[in-house]
């Protein structure tokens, strides 16, 4: 009875959405104040329908509904409470589910503050949303229902969750990340409204700012908690692996990053006005772009969620929609979004310009790497492999390039800035950098790649420092009470540009200074890896809820000190009929010390990997300081305000 009515409430929700998409268009066009005002409620009932379904879908999996097939592949009796909710989102029918729940969730909150917009734009922004709204409940409802019945064969328990997901990663990365991916459909229905109205000026992007300052930062977040669980759940010790799915997140985020320099600069300065509405479409159309690869089956990865074609051109269907769309009115109105306002050579806004255009090319070189090889097998050209020497090779060079202009760019002023003054400023600020760069590697004996990585990095924090301090300082109030009066954006900003530099010193030293061994041990034998002993003292097995493990200990010392005892795991999940491992870890700020069980050689004997990983803990702090910065500055104060016109 209850799938029924979670059934329903989907086929209500695309009924209302229906309404949302078309109702407050039409009031626009013939200036019906009522058909204008019906946005708000309506989309606060769809997004309510959405929460029914969720929530109904969430009590079959609690409740060991297994009459219902979704739940009967995903979920298993014995499974932990916490993995029974969690397994909600652990396949595709079930992760689109909360796809639609977070797009709801984003429309409402939109519908909350729609009031402070003009009272032509908000409902039209909602009504885009529910455009998008009404492609993903159709593509929910008609391809991947998750409410599908296995009546009168209710099998007596559950075919399990994939073992690879039983863990605290699959609770909190897929929401998140799914936060940051649909966050942007904001901007993109706000750049639509824009085009749709002709309302695209300063207003318009203040408004916007703080929407995808949020959608940014969540994605930050999303990946890095991406990174870190594939860093200690497969076992294998890297964090990143330039896989096309993790390429389908890290495309929308640089792109996101290119749209938030260009809005801060329509706002201020109203130039970039239409880079900023195509940004908006890019960034957008790449996220749909990373549901196509994970729902089609094109790609095999442990990210991918499906291996349906029909579905796939679904996706493939609302791609061309959306975005074919939206530039096609785009090109209808793009005389009127032209910016007449000049700027110098030196001016910030030519700072930003670059850094965009830096982005872009980014953006367009994980493109170009991800796709070559779906369309060089699609044209029958054979099967080619783009990984990470590819990606290496092209992208990091322009990183670095990127992080030097970034940091100039704050220093610099609107319009026009004498160049002797930045020039003087940059001048000391590379001088401290190569010298304190060239320290660090004669002492620790790192090579030029490292020397020029940690120069662009100390280059980025003593210009940012110098930048708030010049902030701080100029006037006669005294500086903690000017450092008060700086506004969140710019801590915001300043925090996420740090974080940046502090994600640089980690990827440089985990890549040049991480150890690791693949050895023979058994239970009494020793290992030393970089100036860490580790004794192999016993195997025992241990039962889990669903499992059964080989459960070793490891003690590292340090020093003849211990300083961690280790517990590396070999699981055999018993429904699944499927091992996994599962590696002990002792965390540190400058070091990891990492231990991972191999295949069992003999009846005493295992493969045993070994890792000493240098300041890898770093990556990730860089990544929650870069999202801190993003929530700080969609926080800012101004974005608060009223607006009107």
């Amino acid at each position: 009875m209850f799938p029924e009515i979670g059934q329903f409430s989907l086929i209500l929700s695309l009924f209302f959405a229906l309404s949302l998409a078309f109702l407050p268009l039409i009031g626009y066009r013939k200036g019906n104040r009522f058909l204008l005002q019906s946005a708000q409620p309506l989309t606060f009932i769809m997004s309510a329908l959405v929460l029914v379904s969720f929530v109904i879908l969430s009590a079959s999996f609690l409740m060991d509904d297994f009459s219902v097939l979704y739940v009967s592949q995903n979920s298993n009796s014995q499974l932990p409470v916490w993995y029974k909710f969690s397994a909600l989102w652990g396949g595709h029918e079930g992760s689109l589910l909360l796809w639609v729940l977070v797009l709801s969730g984003w429309c409402s909150a939109v519908a909350i503050k729609v009031r402070t917009l003009p009272e032509d734009v908000g409902p039209v922004v909602l009504s885009v949303l529910g455009m998008i709204c009404v492609g993903f409940l159709s593509f929910l409802l008609f391809t991947s229902s998750p409410f599908a019945r296995l009546l009168p064969d209710v099998p007596a328990d559950g075919g399990d969750l994939n073992p690879l997901l039983q863990d605290f990663g699959l609770i909190v990365h897929p929401p998140v990340l799914y936060m940051g991916y649909v966050g942007f459909s904001v901007a993109f229905a706000f750049a639509v409204a824009a085009l749709i109205t002709g309302n695209l000026n300063a207003s318009w992007a203040r408004w916007v700012r703080p929407w995808t300052a949020a959608a940014w930062a969540f994605l930050t977040l999303g990946i890095t908690l991406g990174s870190w669980w594939a860093y200690y759940e497969l076992g294998w010790g890297g964090w990143w692996f330039w896989d096309p799915v993790e390429n389908a997140s890290f495309m929308p985020w640089l792109a996101g990053t290119a749209l938030l320099h260009s809005l801060a600069v329509t706002e201020k300065r109203g130039v970039f006005k239409s880079w900023t509405v195509l940004l908006a479409i890019f960034t957008f159309s790449l996220s749909l772009l990373g549901a196509f690869l994970v729902r089609s089956g094109v790609l095999t990865s442990v990210h991918s969620f499906a291996a349906d074609p029909t579905r796939g051109m679904f996706i493939l269907a609302l791609l061309v929609v959306f975005v074919g769309g939206s530039l096609l009115l785009y090109a209808i109105r793009a005389a009127e979004v032209r910016s007449s306002v000049s700027f110098g050579a030196t001016g910030r806004e030519a700072w930003l310009l670059l850094n965009n255009i830096l982005l872009t090319v980014l953006t367009l070189t994980v493109l170009l790497g991800t796709l070559y090889p779906l369309i060089f097998d699609a044209l029958g050209l054979g099967k080619i492999s783009v990984g990470a020497p590819y990606f290496n090779s092209v992208f990091t060079p322009i990183a670095l390039l990127l992080i030097v202009f970034m940091a100039v760019g704050p220093l610099s002023k609107w319009h026009h800035t004498p160049f002797n003054v930045i020039f003087k400023v940059c001048s000391v600020a590379a001088v401290v950098a190569v010298l304190s760069a060239g320290l660090v590697v004669y002492c620790y004996e790192f090579g030029f790649t490292v020397w020029l990585s940690l120069a662009v990095a100390f280059w980025g924090v003593c210009l940012s420092f110098t930048d708030w301090f010049g902030k701080v300082s100029a006037g006669a109030k005294g500086i903690i009470p000017r450092a008060r009066q700086l506004p969140r954006n710019y801590y915001g900003m300043l925090l996420a540009h740090l974080g940046m530099v502090v994600t640089l010193v980690g990827i440089v030293l985990v890549s040049v200074n991480s150890q690791e061994s693949m050895l023979r041990l058994s239970p009494g034998d020793r290992a030393r890896v970089a100036g860490y002993e580790f004794h192999f003292d016993q195997m025992e097995q241990v039962k889990g809820p669903n499992y059964v493990a080989s459960k070793g200990q490891f003690t590292a010392y340090y020093a003849n000190k211990v300083v961690a005892v280790l517990h590396p795991e070999k699981r055999f999940f018993t429904t699944r009929q499927q091992v996994m491992t599962e590696a002990a870890l002792d965390a540190g700020f400058t070091r990891d010390l990492y231990v991972s069980l191999g295949e069992r050689l003999d009846d005493s004997a295992w493969g045993v990997r070994i890792y000493v990983k240098s300041f890898v803990r770093w990556i990730w702090l860089g990544g929650l300081m870069m999202m801190a910065g993003g929530l700080l500055a969609a926080l800012d104060k101004r974005y608060r305000k009223r607006t009107r016109g």
